[in-house]
């Protein structure tokens, strides 16, 4: 008898096209939901790119706290095909949350801008002075 060992991702016996090359190829949920980004030190400020292709702006919720920027976004899919009599003949769903989270310190965090355009989300973090919010001096009374 003999046994062949293949990666998870191609043996899906619904998929029978290439061992189901093209549907994994592109699906993020079963890599572990990661989202590809990059990050740019500026003398100024700090840019972040993060690839979100299929998400809308309303999914997705950017928080800066305790100098890390966190990025989550989630992406629901329910797609049915119908013949001309009205029956189903196809119904699909999907889910996809995804998150990441960077430590970017000394952040002018009121002016933090925001752009989603084409599936990519930009994000510039303007620095702030690195004495400026950690050293606080107490008054004494």
């Amino acid at each position: 008898m003999r046994y062949d060992l293949r990666n998870d991702d191609f043996n899906d016996p619904q998929d029978d096209f290439f061992f189901g090359f093209p549907r994994n190829m592109f699906d993020m949920t079963r890599h572990g939901g990661s989202m590809r980004a990059d990050v740019v030190e500026h003398d100024k400020d700090f840019e972040v790119s993060a690839e979100l292709p299929g998400f809308k702006k309303d999914g997705i919720n950017l928080q800066y706290n305790n100098d890390t920027l966190t990025i989550q976004a989630e992406h629901e899919n329910d797609r049915e095909d119908k013949d001309d009599d009205g029956r189903v003949l196809r119904h699909e769903r999907s889910y996809s949350n995804v998150n990441r989270s960077f430590y970017l310190p000394n952040v002018d965090r009121d002016n933090i801008e925001a752009h989603y355009d084409g599936g990519v989300l930009t994000i510039k973090l303007p620095k702030t002075d690195a004495n400026e919010e950690r050293n606080h001096n107490i008054e004494i009374n």
